[in-house]
């Protein structure tokens, strides 16, 4: 069993090295930048631990939408390689589903590459469904 708790924006220094690993084309003071804002917009993020040593991230967002109603909204889920297939993520999962629950969260949400295959069989097997496409335009 791991320990999971949630990292405070003053720890967000150990989110980066997480977050450079899924997109290496952020700096790490466009990143810093960025977790500040979001910290300051209702970001939180969950961190798995082994020991004292943080293995595994996800993002969180809790929010409101039509279509769902209040939903917890999983954002930048990571888990160093050596750690992955040894039951982390699903109990991260866990850990994130039974806390949006007590906070009145009718479901989930997230985005997942399309070159991500494993990912998209993990969140299969946890029992996500492809509903749609997420698109993105830069200005």
């Amino acid at each position: 069993m791991y320990n999971i708790a949630f990292i405070e924006q003053e720890d967000k220094k150990t989110i980066v090295p997480f977050l450079s690993r899924l997109d290496p084309s952020i700096s790490v003071e466009v990143l810093n930048e960025r977790l500040e804002e979001m910290f300051s917009n209702g970001y939180q993020c969950a961190g798995v631990y082994d020991s004292s040593k943080l293995i595994g991230i996800s993002g969180l967002w809790i929010l409101t939408k039509y279509y769902i109603g209040k939903h917890i909204e999983l954002d930048n889920v990571f888990i160093l390689p050596e750690y992955q297939g040894k039951g982390v993520g699903k109990q991260m999962m866990e850990w994130i589903f039974n806390y949006a629950i007590s906070i009145g969260c009718k479901g989930s949400e997230l985005n997942c590459y399309t070159k991500n295959k494993s990912g998209q069989k993990f969140w299969e097997r946890e029992g996500y469904q492809i509903v749609g496409y997420h698109y993105q335009k830069r200005f």
